[in-house]
């Protein structure tokens, strides 16, 4: 438990998932960085202004009454996580995770500067001297610079980025950007550059409850006991049926390219985050010793019980969790989808005056005094008619137009008049009555109507 825990060095490795990691890496990393430069209707496409309390999302204008979005859209990434681990693992983990995503960007900073496994074991246990120093400091520059842009990149969502750029050049950035750029830059540096896969071993709860989203039939990275043992060196030229060995040349290079250091042949451990550099390396093994790929590869416990049938493995990939899977991020997605189509282009908050619950009226009566919060959930100035529904002859005495600015918020004062000659007829007390609220183009058109309950009470 106080051990001292060993460095790992990952060894370099090239080959189909590696290419692939690679390209999520670009993927990923092209949308993060160049998604806050991107410009919609003159202003950024995607800006969380918090000091707004506006949510840009290229069209699509939220405000924090909005919310309920952001939650369905953490229940469809939760679905989607449970779906892709039932089938196939921890996919997440080894393509797409920006802990494995920057990790992979730091390892290649460190191999351009000090050389891959072997020369940075030999430069760490090597006396320090000026060739140390500068390798080293090269690198930790690097990674300083890519972390500081990461940090620069991340406030840029919430401060616009056009403006905080000159800022920065000119260190005219206010306390809260500063904190904020450094404290992403550290987080960056320290997760990426030294913790690594400690972040994947024992931070991350991922690996803890995968088991639970995984069974039999789920793909996974595997090695073959029954082709690979008994493991053992050989010549290429050598028979290993006439030695009694397995396939396994017991070159240990599925550990040495492992980025948290375990061996796959041990079977499959939580520290496992999925990405494939141990098969790229033991195909290419295979290749050269002139024996078939697969020695390590995807597939299920029990279609490696079974022989290796890729037929039965991928005949139940479509079993009752997978469909249960499917079918709730399904349904999910649809209403979220509908929820956003089906969005009024405003919103309307009523509040009673509690001061004054009813007075007369100036004719006779009485009147309830109300304020209305026109939230614009678009980037045009909008226009609004409002009237009132719920008892008979109630009119608007005052306030019947309303209008806000571009992705404004609009209060309007509300004055609801219950006639003399209707007073009789209703009862004392408080009775539902619904505002009825609607967005109007410049020839008195309709174009969206809200409709918002409330109260009106009238006096004994």
């Amino acid at each position: 438990m106080y051990e001292k825990q060993a460095k790992i060095y990952p060894r370099a490795v090239g080959g189909v998932f590696a290419r692939w990691r690679w390209a999520m890496v670009w993927l990923t990393q092209l949308v993060f960085y160049g998604l806050p430069w991107l410009q919609w209707n003159g202003r950024q496409a995607v800006l969380f202004d918090l000091v707004e309390r506006r949510f840009h999302l290229f069209g699509l204008l939220l405000w924090p009454q909005d919310l309920v979005y952001l939650a369905a859209l953490l229940v469809i990434s939760a679905l989607v996580l449970f779906f892709f681990t039932a089938v196939a693992g921890r996919l997440w983990c080894g393509y797409a995770c920006p802990q494995t995503v920057y990790t992979e960007i730091f390892l290649w900073l460190e191999r351009v500067t000090e050389g891959d496994r072997q020369a940075r074991m030999k430069l760490d246990a090597a006396p320090w001297s000026a060739r140390k120093a500068l390798r080293k400091g090269g690198k930790h520059a690097l990674w300083g610079l890519l972390s500081l842009f990461t940090g620069f990149t991340f406030v840029g969502y919430f401060t616009p980025i056009r403006e905080l750029a000159p800022a920065t050049l000119q260190f005219g950035l206010g306390p809260w950007e500063t904190f904020w750029i450094l404290f992403y830059a550290f987080a960056t540096y320290g997760n990426a550059g030294w913790m690594r896969e400690q972040i994947c071993k024992y931070m991350c709860p991922y690996a803890r409850f995968q088991s639970t989203l995984i069974d039999q039939d789920s793909l996974i990275i595997a090695y073959d006991t029954t082709r690979g043992d008994p493991r053992g060196s050989r010549s290429r030229r050598a028979d290993p049926k006439a030695l009694g060995l397995g396939d396994c040349v017991d070159c240990t290079l599925c550990v040495q390219v492992c980025p948290t250091g375990i061996d796959i042949r041990n079977g499959l451990q939580n520290e496992c985050i999925g990405c494939a550099a141990c098969i790229d390396v033991c195909d290419d093994v295979m290749g050269k010793m002139g024996y078939a790929p697969g020695l390590i590869r995807y597939a299920t416990a029990r279609g490696l019980a079974a022989g290796g049938d890729w037929r039965q493995m991928f005949a139940r990939l479509g079993r009752p969790r997978v469909w249960i899977y499917g079918a709730l991020l399904l349904a999910t997605s649809a209403a979220f989808v509908a929820g956003l189509a089906a969005r009024a282009p405003f919103a309307v908050d009523v509040i009673r005056d509690r001061g004054a619950l009813a007075r007369p009226g100036e004719l006779g009566g009485f009147e309830n005094s109300y304020q209305l919060r026109l939230i614009n959930r678009t980037e045009q100035a909008q226009a609004y008619r409002i009237t009132v529904e719920g008892l008979p002859n109630l009119e608007v005495l005052q306030g019947d137009r309303a209008a806000t600015t571009a992705a404004g918020i609009g209060h309007t004062g509300v004055r609801l008049l219950l006639p003399p000659a209707d007073v009789a007829a209703v009862a004392p007390g408080a009775h539902p009555v619904t505002f009825v609220v609607r967005a109007v183009d410049d020839d008195e058109r309709t174009v969206a109507t809200v409709r918002e309950a409330s109260t009106f009470f009238v006096p004994r």
